[in-house]
């Protein structure tokens, strides 16, 4: 810890995490959770308990007129057997809404898996700390957002003046709209470069919305539990983005499919029964266009890539591809909406389609890269949040 400052030590408590719909107190300090406890007792595999504990689009959020701020940290890192270990998670510090920081924390926990088999091996490690320095001297709104691909225990925070927490005030107070997304690792914010660049922030930043983000890596299943932790989230603004998980994990047919996508809609409608819900289906995903999955890993000079391994004969007994889901997504969508108005649909090729595809190819044949995530983002916000689009403001 540098010694140059007389730090103030401010607990790090719920009132300045925002994001999160649960923290848990560990023998460490906090651990924000994107889906509340109850829910976490539901989860039936490894891959959404590490998901939904990496704290993407969650941020620290306060008032201070400090300098210098540091952050201790207990990072759990993920690691792929096989493959070179990944660069340390980016935290982003925004002075007033713009990214003005960032720093790394070295150290941590590392969870190695094997990409075939799915099975993991904790290698623990000590804590680290995030370091913002020469920070304006004056009264502001600071934002501290975690690594998203990292599961991140929060220690303790450092200043060398005062904080205190953000103003909470909710959008009929004056407030941003809050807007509660759900997706796949994609809105998760996999391949992007640091978390304030997933597509979901980029979004909400054009959008002027305050993001709670339930981007779940390898989890949009139509989980029951998630459907219920949205319903009882308070939210102006709701999306579902549906296709990829349930394709590449061949999980379901059509038959099972459909009542899924409805009963998902009905439990969100039960605690919002008339916000803006916008229904998304996958963006373009060539190896998954046409051909079921199971989506499997092949590994060529250090790098990954996706490959589809089912019979795209099978699609007329029910079997799942992105294009299959896409008119179904958009059957249902224009069923209910004879008495929702307030639900809506949108095709993910129109946030990235050929063209996208074209100049900024998937690296692995499934995410996108950083500049795609830019696109994506960007497309959102023009359609989603633009002038006309589900989530624009209304005047009268």
């Amino acid at each position: 810890m540098s010694v140059e400052h007389d730090w103030i030590t401010t607990p790090v408590t719920p009132d300045i995490v925002r994001g999160a719909l649960d923290v848990e107190r560990t023998a460490h300090g906090l651990l924000p959770h994107r889906l509340p406890a109850w829910a976490r007792r539901q989860i039936p595999d490894g891959q959404l308990a590490m998901a939904e504990a990496q704290p993407s689009g969650v941020r620290l959020a306060f008032r201070t007129r400090a300098t210098t701020i540091e952050l201790d940290t207990l990072p759990t890192k993920r690691a792929y057997r096989g493959l070179p270990a990944p660069a340390d998670g980016v935290y982003d510090l925004l002075v007033d809404g713009r990214l003005t920081a960032q720093a790394t924390v070295t150290g941590g926990n590392v969870r190695v898996i094997d990409l075939a088999s799915q099975a993991a091996e904790l290698r623990e490690g000590p804590p680290g700390t995030a370091r913002f320095a020469d920070l304006p001297a004056r009264d502001k709104n600071v934002e501290i957002w975690l690594p998203h691909t990292e599961i991140t225990e929060l220690i303790a925070l450092r200043t060398d003046t005062p904080i205190e927490p953000a103003p909470d005030s909710g959008f009929q107070d004056g407030g941003p709209r809050v807007w509660l997304h759900h997706g796949s690792s994609i809105s998760h914010g996999s391949n992007a470069a640091h978390p304030t660049a997933i597509w979901p922030a980029l979004a909400a930043a054009l959008g002027g919305v305050e993001l709670i983000n339930l981007g779940f890596g390898g989890s949009a299943l139509l989980d029951p539990f998630t459907a219920r932790a949205m319903r009882d989230t308070p939210a102006d603004l709701i999306s579902v983005k549906i296709g990829i998980n349930i394709v590449n994990g061949d999980v379901m047919r059509l038959r099972a499919f459909t009542p899924a996508v409805h009963g998902f809609l009905d439990t969100i409608r039960e605690g919002h029964p008339a916000t803006p819900l916008l229904v998304v289906s996958s963006i373009l995903c060539p190896v998954q266009e046409d051909t079921p999955g199971p989506l499997t890993p092949r590994f060529d000079g250090g790098t990954v890539r996706f490959a589809a391994t089912g019979d795209p004969a099978e699609r007329a007994a029910g079997r799942l591809t992105l294009n299959v889901i896409r008119d179904e997504l958009a059957r249902i969508v224009r069923q209910r909406a004879a008495d929702d108005p307030n639900l809506h649909y949108l095709d993910g090729r129109d946030l990235y389609g050929e063209a996208d595809y074209a100049e900024l190819p998937l690296p692995d044949e499934v995410h996108p890269c950083p500049e795609g995530h830019r696109r994506i983002g960007e497309n959102f916000a023009r359609l989603v949040f633009g002038a006309g689009g589900p989530f624009a403001v209304t005047t009268g």
